[in-house]
């Protein structure tokens, strides 16, 4: 909650603490960024093992943050949706279903991407 009494900076400094602090909430809590932040080391370290260039590190570094934010925003409806409604309602499930379509997009986005970039790289070892 934005305080009247707060600065410039001092508003900054805040806002970044609830940033921090939403990501470690997400990081500790949701097993689907659990598993995006594990594939995410994966991609990395195939990164360094492949050496791919500055381009493709750009590219992969910009879907990993793809993924993790469509997974956060996902997780946000959802926690909303059921804050709303906690019962079994269809029309929250429809648009949690919708939601959880985000983080699908993005994932097969990023599987297209790491193919791109790493199956050349495969072939060209075999």
């Amino acid at each position: 909650m934005k305080n009247p009494n707060d600065g410039f900076l001092k508003g900054r400094i805040r806002s970044i603490k609830f940033a921090v602090k939403g990501m470690w909430l997400l990081i500790t809590t949701e097993d689907s960024i659990k598993a995006q932040l594990t594939f995410a080391i994966v991609a990395t370290i195939l990164g360094f093992c492949f050496h791919i260039s500055a381009t493709e590190w750009m590219i992969q570094c910009l879907v990993i943050g793809l993924v993790l934010v469509a997974e956060a925003l996902n997780t946000t409806i959802e926690e909303v949706a059921d804050f709303i409604h906690p019962d079994y309602h269809e029309k929250i499930g429809f648009i949690k279903d919708i939601a959880a379509g985000a983080p699908t997009f993005a994932a097969i986005t990023s599987l297209i991407i790491a193919g791109i970039i790493y199956l050349p790289k495969i072939i060209a070892i075999l």
